[in-house]
């Protein structure tokens, strides 16, 4: 045996040595920069220093490190608006002692792996948007003391596996989805769905100068004994599961916490104000009952198969293989990496082989299981083969098409390369068309269904088709005559009250990444729909392929994205919403080579009666001025530079409703001597 520790011990003596001229360690780095890939909006640029070639992170932003900086203990942004996924390489991250992400706009499931970060005292995901189950292996962070998920979408029914975080003492899992019973009754069950994970965990002690190695292979959770679910985590102080779809009774050891913990639910508990028996449904009363066994499950109990040989022995020698092994390559690592006089330079995270099962791991099951999915084949045959292209750009593609016995359809392709799709982009792409599919307003497009396919490499979105194309293309290539000035304010009214639809009336709202004429399409009686294409954008950007601005066909007026900004919140749009109401009267453009912006253009005649027809498209024989002078009080407020004198889309709906008459008789009334009553009047 004494090879065995000469080796041991100078393997040990290496590592240690080349300990003295380490750096960061390289993988906590890769996975902090893995995070910052899958985040794709960071409004206020919080993760503007992390740095993929700096290998030390621990002065960027939000990122704490121990105080010799060799490891990140502390993960903490919060309220920065960002969105994006949480990436599971976040797990890697074994000191981490804190991973706060409170209040900002994460998407997606809950990664299981973040079930390692076994140092974990606080977990705080608490007011983002995620989806899916609660993870079991977050079982599994047995030091942890805070645990916040409250207001998510989570689904399905609490783990009884929390009840291992024996060190627990706030648990808050309120506004959510959540269903089944409070696991608190024993599950005889347990110990039969681990998983199959297992892991090997040395300890080694020193003892009369002998080197002595126990192996002791156990379940990654903690007990095999039968779970008690939350009444085991007897440090509990908080609990907060208020507002889910809970049902059964509530635990016996958890009565004495406030009703107001347990409100809002389906349970049985009459002192407790639950949910209408309406929003309950059907749930099974005993979501989390196991049918008891007659027979208790053996246990696998390993068989030694050499009796000769001691016990102790054959363990040491295990782990003392095992232990030079990784210690070699370790060492070959460090020597390699860790001593070069450059920093390792991190590449973001992109696909390898293995792309069937990299897209599944980021795949929601849960979020497009309502929508409905064609196939490509369906779609070539209705679309002609794919060759009836009725739009096109650098980032997509739009079909026309006729569903055989079903409508005319509109598809739209994303034009972007297998080889930069990512399992992130897959579940963003998953995330935009389950948000299109919950929109159904008369002034909205509504999204027929979506088109997923890996060979040939197909994203399709499929919706419902418009036969009079864009509001653009009436207005700036020749066909504004068919645009009477009573046909534009129903288009106006139409726009607003799609707009306060989205806004007002959907939780969480709606709003159009970039509002202008082109996102409205207009009907056969042209009643105005609109459709939110220019999000893909952002896919496109994240795909690593430049995007451009849609072709103008050699118009002399355009509206490149680089001028004006796409909008993502509500105010955005409102300001937007002012612009194409300025671009639906006038006839002109947002942004035009010749007279620049439009807004600058009409900021003159805005708010001078004695002018204000000057702004009026010339192509319009009539118009009604009391119509106008309101077009253009709600114009000046729209853009207001201060957003909080900007009216809300229920404040501007109300007053186009209550203002404006889109009668037959007021077209009839209305005649060519508008325009000269109007130079009298002035």
């Amino acid at each position: 045996m004494r090879p065995y520790i000469y080796f041991l011990l100078l393997f040990l003596g290496y590592g240690v040595s080349l300990a003295t001229c380490s750096f960061f360690p390289t993988n906590e780095v890769w996975a902090l920069t893995t995070f910052k890939e899958a985040i794709y909006e960071d409004p206020h640029l919080v993760l503007s220093n992390w740095n993929a070639l700096d290998a030390d992170p621990c002065n960027w932003f939000g990122i704490t490190c121990n105080p010799e900086r060799q490891h990140v203990t502390k993960i903490n942004i919060t309220g920065s608006s960002l969105k994006g996924f949480l990436a599971p390489e976040i797990g890697q991250i074994t000191n981490l002692l804190e991973l706060t992400l409170h209040d900002n706009n994460l998407i997606g499931t809950i990664p299981k792996e973040l079930g390692f970060l076994k140092s974990l005292k606080v977990l705080d995901l608490g007011m983002n948007q995620l989806t899916g189950p609660i993870p079991p292996e977050l079982g599994n962070l047995s030091g942890v003391t805070k645990l916040n998920l409250q207001s998510n979408r989570l689904t399905g029914s609490l783990p009884a596996e929390l009840g291992n975080l024996e060190n627990l003492q706030e648990l808050l899992l309120d506004q959510n989805k959540l269903q089944g019973t409070v696991p608190a009754a024993s599950n005889s069950a347990f110990s039969a769905k681990m998983h199959g994970m297992k892991y090997a965990q040395y300890t080694f002690l020193m003892n009369s100068s002998k080197l002595i190695a126990r192996n002791s292979f156990h379940f990654r959770y903690a007990s095999r004994s039968n779970l008690t679910g939350l009444c085991r985590s007897s440090r509990l102080k908080v609990v907060d599961v208020s507002y889910n779809y809970l049902v059964g009774s509530i635990p016996k050891c958890l009565t004495n916490l406030p009703n107001a913990s347990f409100q809002g639910n389906c349970l049985w508990d009459k002192d407790v104000k639950q949910r209408p028996s309406t929003q309950c449904g059907a749930f099974p009363s005993k979501s989390h009952q196991v049918p008891k066994s007659k027979h208790r499950p053996t246990e696998d109990v390993p068989k030694h198969q050499k009796e000769s040989k001691p016990t102790w022995l054959l363990a040491l020698e295990i782990a003392t293989g095992i232990t030079v092994g990784s210690l070699f390559l370790v060492a070959l690592r460090t020597a390699f990496h860790r001593c070069n006089s450059k920093p390792a330079i991190i590449i973001p995270w992109k696909k390898s082989a293995s792309e069937k099962e990299q897209l599944a791991l980021y795949v929601d099951s849960e979020l497009l299981k309502d929508v409905t999915k064609y196939s490509r084949q369906e779609l070539e045959v209705a679309c002609e083969d794919f060759s009836n292209i009725i739009g096109s750009s650098l980032d997509s593609l739009v079909y026309k098409g006729t569903m055989k016995g079903g409508p005319e359809i509109a598809v739209i392709s994303l034009s972007i390369k297998e080889e930069h799709w990512t399992g992130y982009l897959e579940l963003y792409f998953q995330r935009e068309v389950a948000d299109l599919a919950r929109l159904n307003h008369d002034n909205v497009g509504k999204l027929l269904g979506y088109c997923r396919e890996i060979s040939p490499f197909t994203r399709m979105l499929v919706f419902e088709y418009a036969s009079n194309g864009t509001l653009h293309e009436h207005l700036h290539y020749g066909e504004g005559s068919q645009l009477s000035w009573t046909r534009r304010m129903r288009i106006i009214l139409g726009i607003a009250r799609g707009l306060k639809y989205l806004h007002a009336e959907l939780e969480p709202p709606f709003t159009i990444s970039d509002l202008n004429s082109s996102a409205v399409y207009l009907t056969e009686d042209f009643s105005p729909k609109l459709v939110d294409f220019e999000s893909w954008k952002t896919i496109i950007a994240r795909s690593e392929k430049n995007s451009g601005s849609v072709g103008s066909n050699g118009a002399m007026c355009l509206l490149p994205s680089s001028v004006e900004n796409r909008h993502f919140d509500i105010q955005g749009n409102i300001h937007a919403f002012g612009i194409l109401l300025l671009e639906i009267i006038s006839g002109r453009p947002p942004f035009c080579k010749d007279r620049g912006s439009l807004i600058d253009w009409a900021k003159d005649y805005l708010e001078l009666p004695e002018v204000m027809s000057h702004i009026v498209d010339p192509e319009l024989k009539h118009f009604t001025y009391e119509d106008l002078k309101l077009i253009c009080e709600i114009i000046s407020l729209c853009i207001h530079p201060d957003i909080s004198r900007r009216p809300s889309m229920q404040e501007i709906s109300l007053m186009l409703e209550s203002r404006i008459d889109t009668s037959v008789s007021i077209e009839l009334k209305s005649s060519s001597l508008a325009w000269a009553e109007l130079a009298l009047s002035s």
